[in-house]
């Protein structure tokens, strides 16, 4: 009995012979029991209570007009449905119910299905390319965090269409917002079904009792935090910022580091800055970059075994850095922060963005410069010309989804509820000191054991 229903096979030789098999498979009545050697779908019968293997039993005929249906049948062709019921009108209305709700699971089963848990934008942002601008609120996409499911006939469907259209998307940004649009299809594919089993709950919050899954949302520990003085920060920055960006690097994460350095294109000694001798571009900073590496290692202390390079509105959390520097051996080319691509459709690359901080272990940078790859222009990209280069010599970056490109309000609030960042970056329309001290200052409980940290970030 399964789901109130009794499932089940004869196997007596059958008493009708081929011809009875041959009219029973064209869906007509045939007396007696239905036996198993002539099964070839999934059928179903009602049989009216003490009814005799002489009853007439009414047989389901396949849908001809349902090819999911028939697919479903012919997986389920070993598996005989008998609803158990009585003859009156009460009864036959029961048990024609349920082999309609039967058939409507059976036909689900052949549905292109999209679960996960949901994940919106309540603003049009730019790091969706201020999709859905009008409202933003309508379009879902997972969170990858709580695991996701595609049903094999969508699966099936998407393989065959990459096949005969590979991606022509030039930069992925979001990739979990890129692969739901990319299922979408522009309205002719599902949508994505918000599945409440999918959990991005600790493994030890009690909300966790429906959840198939769970996610572990303490910043990574391997042991002791690296050294502030294992940590070498280098500010990219200009004079035309000089009086209202560094001001808030120093109210806020300044004081974490123990080794930093301002570069520009302008020496001012009151804060002071390293004057590189490159000038400021309005693009891409490749040739600003490349010579802070270069001074990294010829001016630093070669027992500095870490770089990070950020820009002068970035935002960020060296406490929290060096825990999760913890878990990489700076003996390794290590290539650290938020991963964006380029071309990957097409042979392309993977890039680290600067804007929410690339971290290098030394060996890397070694690696780096002492290869022929160099920026192409002074104002090429920075990050996409490492990327590349980096590619090219076969080091892969690694990912890290608490480094962030922009700001804590273009991200989905159910999706930054279960991190505990390391950066955000841009001062547009907001109070940076607010978001750093809400978003990124270590709380005296995060200090003691390095795990979970509650804040107030509702208004943000």
């Amino acid at each position: 009995m399964v789901g109130g229903l009794q499932t089940g096979t004869r196997s007596s030789k059958p008493r009708h012979g081929k011809e009875a098999c041959k009219r029973w498979k064209q869906g007509q009545v045939i007396p007696g029991v239905i036996w198993r050697q002539c099964l070839e779908s999934a059928a179903f019968a009602v049989i009216p209570e003490g009814a005799e293997d002489e009853t007439e039993l009414t047989v389901l005929q396949k849908s001809k007009k349902s090819g999911t249906i028939s697919k479903i049948s012919r997986e389920l062709k070993e598996i005989v449905f008998i609803i158990q019921s009585q003859s009156n009108s009460f009864h036959s209305k029961r048990a024609e119910d349920l082999k309609r709700d039967i058939l409507k699971q059976a036909a689900d089963l052949g549905k292109e299905w999209f679960l996960g848990k949901a994940l919106y934008d309540e603003e049009s942002t730019i790091i969706h390319h201020y999709a859905f601008a009008e409202n933003p609120t309508v379009f879902k996409f997972p969170d990858f965090a709580a695991g996701w499911a595609l049903s094999i006939p969508l699966v099936n469907k998407l393989a065959k269409k990459l096949k005969s259209e590979p991606l022509k998307s030039d930069f992925t940004i979001d990739l979990k917002h890129e692969i739901a649009l990319y299922i979408w299809q522009k309205g002719e594919g599902p949508h994505l079904t918000p599945v409440p089993e999918f959990c991005t709950d600790d493994v030890n919050s009690y909300k966790v009792d429906n959840c198939a899954t769970t996610f572990s949302n303490f910043l990574p520990l391997c042991g002791e935090p690296v050294k502030k003085e294992d940590v070498f920060v280098a500010v990219k920055t200009c004079q035309k910022f000089h009086g209202d960006r560094i001001p808030v690097v120093k109210q806020t994460w300044e004081r974490e580091a123990a080794l930093i350095e301002y570069y520009s294109d302008f020496a001012d000694i009151s804060i002071p800055t390293i004057d590189l001798g490159v000038p400021n571009t309005d693009r891409g900073h490749c040739g600003k970059t490349f010579a802070i590496l270069e001074r990294f290692l010829n001016h630093s202390s070669s027992r500095t075994p870490w770089l990070v390079i950020v820009d002068d509105d970035t935002l960020i959390s060296i406490f929290r850095l060096r825990k999760l520097l913890s878990c990489y051996d700076p003996n390794e080319p290590v290539f650290l922060g938020e991963r964006y691509g380029y071309g990957l459709g097409t042979g392309g690359y993977s890039y680290i963005t600067g804007g929410g901080g690339m971290v290098f272990s030394r060996i890397a940078v070694q690696k780096l410069l002492a290869s022929k790859c160099r920026c192409y222009s002074m104002d090429a990209p920075d990050d996409m010309v490492l990327g590349m280069c980096f590619s090219g010599l076969g080091i892969p970056i690694t990912h890290s989804p608490l480094f962030h490109q922009a700001r804590p309000m273009d991200y989905p609030k159910g999706y930054l509820s279960h991190q505990i960042p390391v950066s955000f970056h841009k001062h547009w329309n907001i109070d940076p000191v607010k978001v750093y001290f809400t978003w990124l200052a270590p709380n005296t409980e995060e200090s003691l054991n390095g795990k979970k940290v509650g804040y107030n970030r509702e208004d943000l």
